[in-house]
């Protein structure tokens, strides 16, 4: 199966499904020459998804070619509307953003929908959309609005869909890849890879060569703890200098819990505590010099500075261990989704940034080129992470750990020293449009905050609604029901949160609570994750939610000095797309509740506590 990329976020979920239906796949970008193809032998094409427009400048580059080969295609999202374009149908940007979970009508007498019945729910994440199907083509999908979601050329064996078949959020997707897969491309399924930790063992070997020896960097999370422990089954203990970087932005008794999980498995890891040579860190971005990071506001140079620094650290360490650079290579427990959002080459040359991980900075790319980086776990998801990690014997404990970011609580704490600066104009404007959502005794009001989200496979920056009210008992349903319609229609947001307490009938956009990194904003929201933290494990909760992020933001709620605080839980499989915990479904609303009153009892200067109600997309897992 050959991918061919047009720079979707979802691209290697894509390669994870068909290689879990047994099909060997590869990912190319767009512009692969169809003679390259053809020389190729594939039996079959997926055309993936992508941000940008048909008709649009910056449009990624194809090979018309491609399309008279005569194999069959599956065209996905900017797939369809690239198939649909080139075979002279309309595509045109539209009114209706579709963003989301939606029910879609299907025609079943399509074999891309054997066995299905006529309504499924799928993620759609668009802007522009199939206006008039091309000639030789017809509609076999609808969206609830009357959209196009799916067309086929059953003479020609070319389908496409405009939702994700590829993501978790789309119900019967895994279906429709294996009707394509097996019943139409004529793939037999018979396809078992190696085992994934004897080909990491093996690449890792190849890679290091007799004589180097490995630098690993342990962050706190379970792919660096991974990695370290897959190195030293490969290479052994002795050639690996193992450091966990206290940089001041871990949770509560976070390195202790890292150094005795590895310690288990016979590695011992030496803790630098560099807390101050962070915080006071700069780098370089465009030739300018950034603020050091405790007076750093914006997310990007946070993540970067952060990045660089993690270099910086690393080479001391060198130092420190008289080690001769020329012979060391340093390991990162990088993982497939950090490359994809950070729009990294190694995976992709089309993808768009949602956000720089930690791992894959401009610094770390020059390292990589240099072939000074290995990163044994970059074709992995979590979950295959996890079953590697129990293969190796570490901890359960330790596998089952929530995912927390190599920057740690840094980007947790989104920084501000005044209201974003939003035009009087923009404010009316999308305060009527909330407005309409006010009902049954609900409230929408924008709050002063943005954060960052992924709509049509683009980054997005955009602000924060909250939802309110002075009853009791929340109406969960209506509250999810008005988080999913809010970021369609008021194109201004793109995260949606539950604000605990009193309704706030009206919005307070002039005032904030300057809020920079430093140690009393990190000790802040410390206590408040370790809350949260805590009823997740003394409820049994941690399998059943897949993460957990816990964020301070600057909104005072009417309370001067005061902050906000979000509990955003995550329900996913492939870490990719996913939804929030249900209250009532996925945890107790007991729960929720003593979450909320906890924090705001024993941890000082929180005004209010929200609940993240939004899914990926449109909004990401973490706020920045």
């Amino acid at each position: 199966m050959l991918i061919l990329d047009a720079g979707a976020q979802y691209a290697k979920v894509i390669d994870r499904k068909v290689r879990e239906l047994c099909v060997e796949s590869i990912i190319k970008p767009l512009d692969m020459p169809a003679e390259e193809i053809r020389q190729g032998n594939y039996t079959a094409i997926i055309i993936s998804g992508g941000p940008q427009s048909v008709y649009g400048d910056e449009a990624p580059k194809y090979d018309p070619k491609t399309f008279e080969l005569g194999i069959p295609i599956l065209g996905i999202c900017y797939g369809m509307q690239l198939v649909n374009h080139l075979f002279k149908g309309k595509v045109e940007k539209g009114g209706t953003r579709e963003d989301g979970q939606f029910d879609i009508e299907l025609d079943t007498t399509s074999s891309l929908f054997s066995g299905l019945r006529s309504k499924s729910t799928v993620l759609l994440t668009h802007g522009d959309s199939v206006t008039e199907v091309a000639p030789g083509f017809r509609s076999i999908a609808r969206s609830p609005a009357g959209i196009c979601a799916a067309i086929e050329d059953a003479k020609r064996k070319i389908y496409c869909v405009q939702f994700h078949p590829e993501v978790d959020l789309s119900v019967d997707g895994i279906v429709m890849l294996k009707n394509y897969l097996l019943n139409i491309a004529g793939f037999k399924g018979d396809f078992t890879p190696l085992c994934r930790e004897e080909e990491a063992i093996k690449e890792i070997r190849e890679q290091v060569g007799a004589d180097n020896k490995v630098l690993v960097l342990i962050s706190g999370g379970v792919d660096s703890a991974v990695c370290g422990a897959l190195l030293k089954k490969a290479i052994g203990a002795e050639r690996i200098y193992a450091i966990h970087v206290d940089h001041g932005f871990m949770r509560m008794n976070e390195s202790k819990t890292v150094v005795t999980a590895l310690k288990s498995v016979g590695l011992e890891i030496k803790v630098l505590s560099v807390e101050e040579t962070f915080l006071k860190a700069t780098t370089k971005i465009n030739g300018t010099e950034t603020p050091p990071l405790e007076e750093c506001i914006r997310p990007e140079w946070k993540r970067k500075i952060i990045g660089d620094t993690f270099m910086v650290v690393s080479d001391q360490a060198n130092k420190d261990f008289k080690l001769d650079v020329n012979k060391v290579l340093l390991a990162q427990g990088t993982l497939r989704p950090d490359l994809i959002e950070s729009a990294s080459n190694v995976v992709s040359t089309n993808a768009q940034v949602i956000k720089t991980h930690h791992n894959d900075t401009a610094l770390v790319r020059q390292l990589r080129d240099a072939g000074r980086i290995i990163e044994p776990l970059k074709d992995y998801h979590k979950d295959e992470v996890r079953e590697l990690g129990k293969s190796l014997g570490l901890p359960q404990e330790l596998v089952w750990r929530h995912p927390f970011p190599g920057p740690g609580l840094a980007i947790r704490i989104l920084c501000a020293d005044k209201p974003f600066d939003i035009s009087e104009e923009e404010v009316k404007k999308t305060g009527e449009e909330l407005k309409t959502y006010n009902k049954d005794g609900i409230y929408a009001t924008l709050l002063p905050t943005r954060s960052v989200g992924v709509q049509g496979d683009a980054r997005s920056y955009k602000q924060l609604c909250g939802l309110s009210t002075d009853k009791e008992n929340p109406d969960w349903d209506m509250l999810f029901e008005m988080a999913k319609e809010i970021p369609k229609k008021v194109h201004n947001v793109n995260r949606v949160v539950f604000v605990f307490g009193k309704a706030i009938k009206e919005p307070s956009l002039h005032t904030i609570t300057k809020t920079l990194l430093n140690r009393a904003t990190c000790d802040q929201l410390r206590a408040a994750d370790s809350i949260v933290t805590q009823e997740l494990v003394s409820n049994n909760l941690v399998k059943k939610v897949a993460q957990l992020p816990v964020i301070l933001f600057p909104c005072d709620f009417g309370i001067e000095g005061g902050r906000g605080v979000a509990i955003r839980t995550f329900i996913t499989n492939d870490f990719m797309t996913g939804v929030p915990a249900r209250p009532g479904k996925h945890l107790p609303e007991s729960v929720l509740n003593t979450m909320n009153a906890k924090i705001l009892k024993n941890v000082k200067g929180v005004s209010r506590v929200c609940y993240d109600l939004t899914s990926k997309p449109p909004a990401t897992t973490e706020w920045e």
